[in-house]
């Protein structure tokens, strides 16, 4: 057999790399007695918990590194956390360890619906986007106790009250009043909001939009085809919270005790990748928080999604 007729077969290469620095992977809160005996595996005294396994969620590893690198605070939704807690927190973190704060309602929900937790203030919102309640109310306690961690500060509002024409001129003049030491996102849930006009407040201001896969939104490459697929800060925020075809409600009732993945979203996890990748190529910082109701087990979502972005596969050309 002549040398011409020899074909050397492909080689299939895995090369390995380390996950950029840039990239901030957490959850969207960490106190899940679902996650024992993988995340959590020291005993706490009774009560403990919740209070103390935040040193130990920041210090579980993965393929030889902390998996975890930021987290989400999703209880300062309903109420900004004391001085005395945020140092206790900070106490349990490693150096470079940021958190992701949701804001307190108060500032983004512009009519309390008549609910039972609302009874006594179901109406019109005098607070809604008031910059000073902000800077007198939720600023001073991670100024004061957890500034070396705090991370992008989450603005939530929800689909009701959002008519582009009078939130964005508010949402405006509201991020023109917020001290610039510090990083805000904006996470959304009416898809009107999204388009040029949004994305040019933002990016006046620095202010990331956060990249939510949740019931009634529309993907994530579609939110960001409506900001001309370009990042408006230096760093982008993601939140996987739920499949797109389940409520909240329906994802608890299907997911929990949150101990396994129970439904894997190829799609969701290839468009984060792509969002981070993008990111990563144009120097910008990637916070990744996952929800448990995104999959059913949060930590098992970030080491899939970790991993295809840390595992390239190329095939050379056969010789």
């Amino acid at each position: 057999m002549s040398l011409s007729m020899v074909v050397t077969p492909a080689i299939r290469v895995e090369c390995r790399m380390a996950l950029s620095s840039l990239v901030l992977f957490g959850t969207s809160t960490w106190t899940y007695e679902g996650w024992k005996g993988e995340v959590y595996r020291q005993n706490y005294p009774k009560g403990r918990f919740k209070q103390d396994c935040l040193a130990e969620y920041a210090r579980y590893e993965y393929q030889g590194v902390p998996l975890f690198r930021t987290v989400g605070f999703d209880f300062s939704f309903y109420g900004p956390p004391s001085t005395k807690q945020l140092e206790h927190y900070a106490s349990l973190l490693p150096e470079g360890f940021e958190a992701c704060a949701k804001v307190w309602e108060e500032i983004t929900i512009p009519m309390f619906p008549p609910a039972l937790r609302y009874r006594s203030k179901a109406g019109p919102n005098p607070h809604f986007l008031d910059a000073d309640y902000f800077l007198e109310q939720v600023l001073p306690p991670f100024e004061h106790a957890f500034k070396t961690h705090t991370g992008p500060f989450i603005f939530e509002f929800q689909r009701t009250g959002l008519e582009p024409a009078t939130f964005l001129p508010k949402l405006d003049a509201f991020l023109a009043r917020l001290p610039t030491k510090f990083k805000y996102a904006i996470e959304v849930r009416n898809s009107a909001v999204l388009g040029s006009e949004y994305r040019r407040v933002l990016e006046a201001h620095g202010v990331s939009h956060v990249y939510n896969h949740l019931y009634g939104m529309p993907m994530l490459a579609q939110q960001h085809e409506k900001l001309e697929q370009q990042f408006t800060a230096s760093f982008i925020v993601l939140r996987l919270l739920t499949p797109r075809d389940k409520k909240y409600h329906e994802a608890v009732k299907a997911y929990e005790p949150y101990d396994k993945l129970v439904r894997p979203l190829p799609e969701m996890r290839e468009a984060a990748v792509r969002l981070v990748t993008q990111a990563v190529e144009e120097g910008r910082r990637a916070y990744a928080l996952v929800n448990n109701r995104s999959e059913g087990h949060a930590p098992g979502t970030v080491k899939a999604i970790h991993d295809m972005l840390v595992h390239h596969e190329t095939v050379p050309d056969a010789v």
